[in-house]
C-alpha cells in the first residue's frame, strides 16, 4: 500500500504567552487556511529546574484550564503534553505534514535557549519554517545604536492582534490524551492568585477602577501593598495578559478618572516601562544567570563557611530571628507574594548583612515568586545585591524598615504568630527584651522563635566596609564603564540626540 497523505497543519507553541488576545503568533497561525494544532508542555526540562516549584505549575495549568474553556466554544483545544520538546516535535511529525510553527521568543533560563536551539536545527532539518514574534518591546540582538523608549512607545501603542475566529480550524493527533502529570495540579489554594485571563482581567480591572486609589501611599507596605499594588506580575509573567493590554487599558482608565487618582495611575505607568527595561538588559546579557553583569564581583569574598547551608536552609524557612525577614519568607510560602521593597531588603539582607553568594539566595526566591521572570528576575537580584559596579549600593536595614513599614505590627504578627504577645516596643526586636520582660511576654528565644543568626549592627558596618572597599578596586571600575556601555549610556546619547 503507498503511504498515506499525511495531513498539513501549522503548530500554536504555546509557552510563557497563556492568552488568546493580543497574541502574534496565534493570529497568522488563524490566518491561515492550513488547520492548526495548539500545544503547551509541561517539559520536564523546566519541572526540574530548581527555579521552579508547584505554584507555578498550578497557575499554567489553571491558565491553561481557562484557555481550554474558551476555546471549546471554538471546537478547538490546547494540546497538553509532558515530554521533552524535541520528541513532542519527532511524534508530531510523523502523523502530520508540519508545514510551519509558530511562537513567541523566550527571555528565559539557558536551558530554554540551548533547548530552542536544539529544536530550530531540527526544523531546519525538516525544511519546517519556525516565525517567533518578539515579547513585548524586547529586541533580540539589539543594535547599539538604538533609541529604547521611542521603540516601546511604539509596540505599547500599536493595535491589539485578535485573532480571527471566523474560519480558525484546529485540529488535535490520534488517540490524543491530556498529560496525566497535570492531574497533581489540579487543586486550588485560595491563598494564592488563580492564573488565566479571566482572572488576570478581573484583577487589572479592580486595580485600576478601585485599588488604584493607594497604590503610592501603599506600594511600601508589606500589608497595604497586598491590595493597593496592581498584583498583575504573574499575569504578565506567565503571559496570561501582555503589557500592551495592560498599557492601552490604563491610558484608556487614565482620562476618566479623577484627578487625585491619576498621580498614582502614572506612577504605574512608568513601573510599566521597567518591565522590558530589565528583559532587555537580560536579554542582552544572559549571562547573569550565572555570573554578576560586572566580572570583577567574580572575586568578591562571599562566605564559605560550613554554617552557609544552614543559613539559606533558616532563611528559606523564615527562622533566621529577624522578625520582618522572617514574615515576608513565611508570606511568601504561603502565598507567592510581598512586594517591591520587601524584596529588595531580603536580598540585601542574606547578601550583605550575612555575605552569602546572591545566586542560591536566587533560586530560594524564585522558588517562592509566583511571578518568577528570569528576564526581571537576575537583572534586580543582581541590582539588589550590589554586584554591578553601576547601582546605588542598598544595604537595607530590616529594624528601620520593619518600624517604618510595619509600624504596628501587624504583618509580623499574622505571619509569626508566636511574636503577639510582645509589645510592639519588643515586637521588631525581640533580643533586646530584659529578661523581666521576656517573662511577662512568656516567649523565650532559642525555644518559642529562633535568636537572631546574625547581629544586624555588628554585619552592617562590615558589609559597608566590604561592599565599598571592594567598589574602588580598578577592576571593578573598569567593569562599571563596560555595564554602562551595555546597558546605559548609548541609549542616553542617542534619547539626548548626542
Amino acid at each position: 500500500m503507498p503511504n498515506a497523505v499525511k495531513q498539513a497543519i501549522n503548530i500554536v507553541w504555546f509557552k510563557r504567552d497563556l492568552r488568546l488576545s493580543d497574541h502574534q503568533p496565534l493570529a497568522e497561525a488563524a490566518a491561515s487556511s492550513i488547520p492548526c494544532l495548539l500545544l503547551f508542555n509541561f517539559e520536564p526540562l523546566l519541572l526540574n529546574d530548581p527555579h521552579y516549584s508547584h505554584r507555578h505549575w498550578r497557575f499554567v495549568y489553571q491558565s491553561l484550564c481557562d484557555l481550554n474553556a474558551q476555546l471549546k466554544k471554538q471546537d478547538a483545544e490546547i494540546a497538553i503534553y509532558n515530554q521533552d520538546m524535541l520528541s513532542v516535535f519527532e511524534s508530531l511529525e510523523k502523523e502530520f505534514n508540519i508545514r510551519a510553527v509558530f511562537s513567541h521568543q523566550e527571555i528565559g533560563l539557558k536551558n530554554t535557549f540551548e533547548r530552542d536551539k536544539a529544536i530550530k536545527n531540527w526544523l531546519f532539518t525538516k525544511s519546517i519554517p519556525w516565525h517567533e514574534t518578539p515579547l513585548g518591546a524586547v529586541i533580540r540582538a539589539r543594535p547599539k545604536q538604538f533609541d529604547w523608549q521611542a521603540h516601546w512607545h511604539s509596540v505599547m501603542n500599536q493595535p491589539l492582534v485578535t485573532p480571527d475566529w471566523h474560519n480558525f480550524k484546529t485540529v488535535l493527533p490520534k488517540n490524543y490524551q491530556v498529560a496525566k502529570y497535570t492531574e497533581r495540579f489540579s487543586e486550588q489554594d485560595e491563598k494564592f492568585q488563580h492564573g488565566g485571563p479571566h482572572a488576570a482581567r478581573a484583577c487589572l480591572q479592580s486595580f485600576i477602577e478601585q485599588r488604584a486609589r493607594g497604590y503610592q501611599s501603599g506600594i511600601s507596605s508589606p500589608s497595604k501593598s497586598r491590595e493597593s499594588c496592581s498584583r498583575l506580575s504573574p499575569y504578565l509573567a506567565w503571559g496570561n495578559l501582555s503589557l500592551r493590554q495592560v498599557y492601552q487599558t490604563l491610558k484608556y482608565y487614565l482620562a476618566k478618572q479623577p484627578l487625585s487618582w491619576r498621580r498614582s495611575l502614572h506612577a504605574f505607568e512608568s513601573r510599566l516601562h521597567w518591565h522590558c527595561h530589565f528583559m532587555q538588559k537580560f536579554e542582552s546579557q544572559c549571562s547573569m544567570e550565572f555570573s554578576p553583569q560586572n566580572p570583577a564581583y567574580l572575586h568578591y569574598p562571599y562566605r564559605d563557611d560550613e554554617l552557609v547551608t544552614e543559613h539559606l536552609k533558616r532563611f528559606e524557612q523564615g527562622q533566621t530571628g529577624i522578625p520582618i525577614i522572617d514574615a515576608c519568607m513565611r508570606c511568601l510560602a504561603a502565598t507567592g507574594y510581598i512586594n517591591f521593597r520587601m524584596r529588595a531588603m531580603l536580598v540585601s539582607f542574606m547578601t550583605h548583612h550575612m555575605n552569602i553568594h546572591w545566586h542560591p539566595v536566587s533560586l530560594i526566591l524564585s522558588r517562592y515568586f509566583l511571578d518568577f521572570e528570569p528576564g526581571i528576575h537576575y537583572p534586580q537580584i543582581q541590582m539588589q545585591a550590589s554586584v554591578t559596579g553601576t547601582n546605588t549600593i542598598r544595604l537595607y536595614n530590616p529594624i528601620k524598615q520593619s518600624e517604618d513599614k510595619d509600624a504596628e505590627g501587624m504583618f509580623i504578627k499574622t505571619w509569626c504568630p508566636e511574636l503577639k504577645s510582645l509589645p510592639i516596643e519588643d515586637l521588631h526586636q525581640p533580643w533586646l527584651q530584659p529578661p523581666i520582660e521576656a517573662l511577662f511576654n512568656d516567649l523565650k528565644l532559642g525555644e518559642d522563635y529562633p535568636e537572631p543568626m546574625v547581629d544586624l549592627e555588628q554585619a552592617a558596618k562590615q558589609a559597608r566596609d566590604r561592599l565599598w572597599s571592594f567598589r574602588e578596586r580598578d577592576d571593578v571600575k573598569q567593569g562599571a564603564k563596560v555595564v554602562l556601555q551595555k546597558h546605559v549610556k548609548s541609549l542616553k546619547r542617542q534619547r539626548h540626540g548626542s
